[in-house]
């Protein structure tokens, strides 16, 4: 009897261990669950929710995974204008500068215009022209302002971005992160004029010989998101659809940025389940999440650049290093929580303008936008 009650124990034993281990594995499934749907929901090739005040990721698909930055290369143009021009400061428009490729706002060589009208172009209308007149204002040439704009860029802590142009037109040897891209956001609200100027909807600006040019904000979400403050839009066919914003609710304030969005309705729908996934992450007092996918449809980034597979195995290990679960001695996590997504074999972001000049129109109905 006694071997027998000795086989009936240890079998029992081994039943009591694997349900243990069924039901840790089932919590861990139940846990890592929201982050795979939400992982499906976000088409984007890299996207990020940040805590503007304390720059912690909150949420994030491959957020160091080297993407083409687009029209949202303005946005350090804009902060280095503001850094080193004044607002009231005449710049005349070159010829270099009127002969940029489009979308432009159609500024003519010769046409003299204040930096912060330069500024709106930028900013609201995506203006390619805008950013270059911009560039050489400050200094001189856009391949020096270039110098500029990537040192601003690392000394901001966006250290694995690259720019070659002033306005984000595609070219060999330009990239940026989403991580980096909340980062240039997130100093950027540093500047009362330009977080107005993105929060403007439509404005009307005027050359000195009297020509208006209407300009209409191509951030679409200003006429649908409460509590945005605002944000810049981009758009490439190799870069696809990119979108960096803010918003903020009550004492929260969030940064949400996407690269690589497949279409535009696709950005407005991500952009707007971030912010709400981002506000919703520091209401309920949630651990970050850090989900790394497969990006085979990543774009060459051009001569000299690194191969998908060694972008790859780099963003790989930069996350492993940076996010990977660690544990104390009391056994609490810290850092961010890595999560892998079954299916893959590889782990792989206020200030209204009370300038008559600047006519802020009221919200209504949502147009579809360029840029």
């Amino acid at each position: 009897m006694t071997s027998k009650q000795n086989v009936a124990d240890s079998r029992q034993g081994k039943i009591n261990h694997c349900t243990l281990w069924c039901f840790i594995m089932l919590f861990a499934i139940c846990c890592l669950l929201p982050t795979f749907l939400w992982a499906d929901t976000v088409h984007s090739r890299a996207a990020v929710v940040m805590d503007a005040s304390t720059g912690k990721l909150l949420y994030a698909k491959n957020p160091d995974l080297r993407c083409l930055p687009a029209s949202t290369t303005k946005l350090v143009t804009a902060i280095l204008s503001v850094e080193n021009l004044g607002l009231d400061k005449i710049v005349t428009v070159s010829k270099h500068a009127s002969q940029v490729s489009p979308h432009k706002a159609g500024f003519k060589e010769g046409e003299r215009l204040t930096v912060e009208e330069l500024l709106y172009a930028a900013l609201l209308g995506s203006a390619n022209d805008a950013a270059v007149a911009l560039a050489e204002a400050v200094s001189g040439s856009e391949e020096s302002f270039v110098d500029l704009m990537n040192k601003k860029a690392f000394l901001v802590g966006a250290r694995d971005t690259h720019f070659i142009n002033a306005n984000g037109l595609p070219g060999p040897g330009q990239y940026i992160t989403a991580s980096d891209l909340s980062r240039i956001m997130q100093y950027a609200l540093r500047y009362p004029k330009l977080k107005q100027i993105i929060n403007t909807r439509v404005a009307e600006i005027s050359t000195d010989k009297g020509r208006s040019i209407f300009l209409k904000n191509t951030n679409r979400l200003l006429w649908s998101e409460e509590g945005l403050i605002g944000g810049k839009t981009g758009y490439t066919r190799m870069a696809r659809h990119c979108f960096v914003c803010v918003a903020e609710r009550e004492n929260d304030t969030v940064v949400v940025a996407l690269l690589g969005s497949p279409s535009r309705s696709d950005l407005w729908r991500e952009s707007g389940l971030l912010i709400g996934k981002g506000f919703d992450m520091l209401n309920n007092g949630e651990e970050p999440v850090i989900y790394l996918a497969k990006a085979n449809d990543v774009p060459s980034l051009g001569y000299g650049a690194e191969t998908k597979s060694k972008q790859i195995r780099k963003q790989i290990a930069r996350t492993k290093k940076e996010y990977t679960v660690v544990a104390d001695k009391s056994g609490k996590q810290k850092k961010a929580t890595v999560a892998k997504k079954r299916t893959q074999a590889k782990i792989l972001a206020k200030y209204k303008g009370k300038n008559k000049k600047y006519r802020i129109a009221k919200k209504g109905s949502i147009e579809r936008n360029k840029g």
